[in-house]
């Protein structure tokens, strides 16, 4: 997994870097989802296999992947995309794209918040969390949640490396340890 994000690195860089100079306020967007696009058909078995096919040209792969994105590439994509095959790089694609969406949210200084709970919140729980959470982690986030029974009550936030857990396993674990000392 490490090999494939050093692998990926300089690509999502070199893509971000070109299109991040273009005028256009949605062009990050833009790319994000056409790299997301491309990560979930290069994670398609059969295009793997076609990629190992050498009767088959690297031309040929990228119109093949090309089609079977939904809203047509900008240069940019079709580019870095090209030197990917070129380079035999297909299974980094989804490691490109995630990298490129960090680097998108570092320059838009937000971040994902990884909402771990018991149960399921509903969005007026999250609306009310949030601006919480920003203040906490000092950026804008948006959420993604995720339910863990194991975490019994209470929740756990993961933003990049910080977490914040309030959730009862982890009190249950802190008075454990305090009583085992």
């Amino acid at each position: 997994m490490a090999e494939l994000a050093t692998i990926a690195r300089p690509y999502a860089e070199a893509i971000f870097e070109a299109v991040q100079a273009k005028p256009a306020a949605d062009v990050l967007e833009q790319v994000s989802r056409a790299l997301d696009a491309l990560a979930l058909v290069a994670r398609d078995s059969q295009v793997r296999s076609l990629a190992g096919d050498p009767h088959l040209s690297i031309e040929r792969l990228e119109e093949l992947m090309l089609a079977a994105v939904p809203q047509p590439a900008g240069t940019a994509v079709r580019n870095m995309l090209r030197v990917v095959l070129e380079n035999r790089r297909l299974a980094a694609l989804p490691a490109i794209a995630e990298q490129f969406h960090r680097l998108k949210d570092a320059a838009q200084q937000r971040a994902e918040a990884v909402i771990s709970s018991a149960f399921a919140l509903d969005p007026a729980q999250i609306d009310e969390l949030l601006p919480v959470l920003e203040r906490k982690f000092g950026c804008k986030l948006y959420p993604r949640v995720e339910i863990d029974p194991s975490l019994i009550g209470g929740i756990r936030v993961a933003v990049g490396d910080e977490v914040l857990d309030t959730s009862v396993r982890a009190r249950l674990d802190s008075m454990r340890i305090a009583l085992s000392a």
